[in-house]
């Protein structure tokens, strides 16, 4: 029986009646069968430089919850990492967190190219489609992303982050509407900011195209299961509705 190989990325919820607009850059730890795990071991495939753990759960219970659509990459950032610009050498990483991806040490021009147009191109037209059938009604582009505990053995206090290209009156809100409800710090810019020369999902949809944006990094530990990813789709759903 042939297993069926999945698309470049999937849309939930596509006519969902929010006026947000859901993306999960990092939601798989695919491969695809003919890179043959890129070298890697299943162990390393499952750890933080594949995906962002548990970001997935959290976009899904957040687009059911708000009844918002969202889109989301089916493979690895190691493939190729739908967050950077394109002309970066990490589009497709040689090496993540010091570990060698061997299958990303030879790749030339050609591969390059063929896996954009394969992976990367396909996720952001989808994410671009869907904001142009909604541009009049978009309020916000909100990011889900998800970060380790710590960091080259340095913990990480936030539970969540707001990240964003500039502060304004849209970040300043949800800093306050999560610290509302949280007891431990609320991330600002961190554990990481948008960079426009970095990022590449933001940017190009978001404020380039004057739709306010937002990324919300939660903490891996805080999302280890779908019950917990439940209990902080909430949490999120409450900041945007207060």
């Amino acid at each position: 029986m042939t297993q069926q190989v999945p698309h470049a990325y999937t849309v939930l919820n596509a006519k969902g009646k929010s006026n947000v607009v859901l993306v999960c850059d990092h939601a798989s730890n695919r491969i695809p069968q003919q890179m043959q795990g890129l070298g890697l071991s299943e162990e390393v495939l499952a750890s933080h430089i594949a995906w962002d753990i548990g970001a997935l759960w959290v976009a899904q219970s957040l687009a059911q919850r708000l009844d918002a659509p969202l889109v989301f990459s089916n493979y690895s950032r190691l493939v190729i990492d739908c967050n950077r610009r394109p002309e970066r050498d990490d589009l497709i990483p040689m090496s993540s967190a010091g570990i060698a991806i061997p299958g990303n040490r030879d790749v030339g021009t050609q591969e390059s190219l063929g896996r954009r147009h394969s992976f990367f191109d396909p996720y952001h037209l989808a994410i671009e489609q869907l904001l142009s059938e909604r541009r009049t009604s978009t309020a916000l582009l909100l990011s889900i992303h998800s970060f380790t505990p710590n960091l080259v053995g340095q913990q990480r206090p936030w539970p969540i982050g707001v990240c964003y290209e500039q502060r304004g009156e849209m970040s300043e809100r949800w800093r306050a509407a999560l610290q509302k409800q949280l007891s431990t710090p609320v991330g600002d810019n961190e554990p990481y900011e948008v960079e426009s020369d970095v990022d590449y999902t933001l940017p190009a949809h978001g404020s380039n195209f004057g739709v306010p944006s937002i990324m919300l990094e939660i903490r891996q530990d805080e999302i280890s299961d779908a019950v917990a990813a439940q209990r902080w789709a909430e949490i999120i759903a409450v900041a945007w509705e207060t």
